[in-house]
């Protein structure tokens, strides 16, 4: 069902419109020569059941009703119909004209509209050189693109209303439209940590990352550098500076070609977590100290490749039984050294069951290491808490404070 439906239809509307307002519902109407009524003596096919219908009202919807001769059509639902017929070039063309920055706002809160629309009115809404928050229509307006957006939105009250809000929505959406528009928003000039949440995100379209690199900001250039999922194409043009070629290096989503291209900085190529198995043993083949000691740290290394390394040298013992891609066999017997439990205890990847036997040696150093380890065991974590060298360890430890939320049950 679409508009065209009711085209040359007069429709009897019962109470008020909710996403337009009733000057604006009816001039949209009228392109499709959709008449709307408020008098039931008209003649009428369909009623539109608004909100806030008046006692009278009600009592001429139940009448209709009973008389089993009309179409009943819901507002919401009706006025998504209307949503969907706008012609968005006429519209754009029409604000633009009217410099109307009321009706431009109103459509920008109307829940109605496509994404796609609220984009292109969006670009085109003048924020008058002031922050989000600065004055009531940015605010609205801020509010508005948060809402429309945020995950979960009925869960952080009033998040549409603070610059936090548009932070913590980079960070969670993928859709690449909206980062490219908040990019594109006067008042991020405010905001450089929204740029550099931008230059870090993996979605960030290329085009914007491309536009930051022109404008050089220091702190956004650097984000840029570290960004894994930078662009390859983009990459290219950045390695002949050396100083960015090492952080690329470290960073970027390595395939051969970046690998071959980035192979004079082995030291810090060790150090990047999307390492293949070949580049791995490639590297492992340099012989090289540093290199060796880098990758020892790498928790995308294979099992057989910190095995190789673990056997090569005792002094990579520290990185590696500190490395959560080390083998659970691996760990299990180097707990029979002494000099290694300090390690093991800092390691989430040790089984509970050799980190519950670091307990047990209540030596202040390891349980000062195993209050602060995700994968302790929450009843050792509990009695840890008890122990003033290591409550606030136990408090600052994600895991225990996410398992203390999931019971509700509090601090101790």
């Amino acid at each position: 069902m679409n508009l065209e439906s009711f085209k040359n239809q007069k429709i009897l509307l019962l109470g008020k419109t909710r996403a337009f307002s009733d000057e604006e519902f009816r001039s949209q109407l009228k392109t499709y020569m959709i008449e709307i009524t408020k008098e039931p003596s008209d003649p009428f096919l369909y009623v539109l059941e608004g909100r806030m219908q008046t006692p009278y009202e009600q009592n001429l919807l139940d009448e209709l009703y009973e008389m089993k001769k009309y179409e009943f059509l819901s507002i919401d639902e009706f006025e998504k119909l209307v949503a969907q017929g706008i012609d968005s070039d006429v519209l754009l063309m029409s604000l633009k004209l009217s410099n109307d920055k009321e009706r431009l706002k109103a459509f920008l809160q109307n829940e109605c509209i496509t994404d796609e629309l609220f984009f292109k009115l969006l670009k085109n809404y003048k924020w008058s050189g002031e922050d989000f928050f600065d004055n009531d229509d940015n605010r609205d307006v801020t509010a508005a693109l948060i809402e429309r957006f945020y995950e979960n939105i009925e869960r952080n009250h009033n998040v549409q209303f603070a610059t936090t809000g548009l932070i913590h929505l980079i960070s969670q959406t993928d859709n690449t439209d909206l980062l490219e528009v908040i990019s594109e928003l006067e008042p991020v000039k405010f905001h450089p940590k929204i740029k550099v949440l931008l230059a870090t995100h993996p979605k960030t379209p290329k085009k914007v990352l491309k536009r930051f690199l022109k404008e050089g900001e220091a702190e956004v250039l650097e984000a840029i550098y570290t960004n894994e999922s930078l662009d390859h194409t983009l990459a290219k043009t950045l390695i002949d500076d050396e100083n960015v070629a090492r952080k690329l290096a470290e960073n970027i989503t390595l395939n051969q070609e970046m690998f071959s291209l980035l192979s004079k900085y082995v030291i810090h190529l060790a150090r990047n977590t999307t390492l293949d198995a070949t580049m791995q043993r490639y590297l492992l083949a340099l012989d090289d100290e540093k290199v060796d000691e880098n990758l020892a740290q790498n928790s995308s290394l294979t099992s057989e490749n910190l095995e190789v390394l673990y056997k090569k040298s005792s002094n990579l013992h520290p990185y590696i039984l500190q490395n959560k891609a080390t083998p659970k066999a691996l760990l299990k017997s180097a707990f029979a050294d002494e000099n290694n439990h300090v390690f093991l205890a800092k390691n989430e990847a040790t089984p509970q069951e050799i980190l519950t036997k670091l307990y047990e040696l209540s030596k202040s150093d390891i349980l000062l290491e195993l209050a602060r380890n995700e994968n302790t065991p929450v009843d050792l974590l509990y009695q840890m808490q008890l122990d003033s060298r290591f409550e606030r360890a136990v408090r600052t430890n994600a895991a225990f404070g996410k398992y203390i939320q999931t019971q509700n049950i509090g601090w101790l």
